[in-house]
């Protein structure tokens, strides 16, 4: 097992002095290996020994680079594929036939549910309505359910997003459905007058020259 150094940094070394020899006068006998420990610890401004090894333990802690973290795998292939089943407005056409590609889109129609408010049912159809686009908005409404997505309270009145953090693909299915969705809208048309150019008159001709 090897040995921790700790390494000692003693602000003033007159305090020091000071406790080393009152703590020293008022032994007997040599103080041990631990209470010697303890009294240089005082001395530096620690309660104790136990103090001084505590401080330089989160002292290196916090030195330490942070813990890197690995980025979630994302499926480029598969999000390419769950985007096949969408329009150009976001709406989804087809009901994927994976299931793993069915969690997937649902996410997009969990993005479009208002957060952190309780809705009805009608409120919820029309949301998933606008979404769907294969004439079954209710499969949609069971399996965001199913999957954990929305709350239903049990008399089926009161539906509820339930807030967490998407995963990496639903994040970029969602981004780029976003970015799809605003490449198709037209630019706000202008109120101000088209500007035209300015045309500078052209000099006066130069009188002929008399013979």
């Amino acid at each position: 097992m090897s040995k921790t150094i700790l390494s000692l940094m003693v602000p003033d070394v007159s305090a020091l002095a000071k406790t080393l020899g009152r703590e020293l006068g008022e032994r007997n006998a040599p103080p041990s290996h631990v209470e010697l420990l303890n009294i240089l610890a005082r001395g530096a401004g620690f309660r104790n020994f136990q103090h001084l090894k505590a401080d330089a333990s989160a002292g290196q802690r916090l030195a330490a680079p942070p813990a890197t973290v690995d980025p979630e795998p994302v499926d480029q292939r598969r999000i390419e594929q769950v985007l096949r089943c969408f329009d150009a407005e976001g709406v989804m056409l087809r009901w994927p036939k994976k299931t793993s590609q069915q969690k997937l889109a649902l996410w997009w129609c969990w993005a479009a549910l208002p957060a952190r408010r309780d809705l009805t049912e009608p409120e919820v159809n029309a949301v998933l309505k606008r979404l769907n686009g294969f004439g079954d908005h209710v499969l949609i409404r069971r399996e965001l359910i199913d999957w954990g997505m929305v709350s239903r309270s049990a008399d089926c009145k009161n539906y509820r997003r339930i807030e967490t953090r998407p995963p990496a693909e639903a994040a970029h299915l969602i981004r780029h459905l976003q970015d799809r969705i605003r490449s198709q809208v037209a630019p706000r048309p202008s109120n101000r007058p088209p500007l035209r150019p300015v045309r500078t008159p052209a000099p006066p001709a130069a009188s002929p020259t008399s013979p």
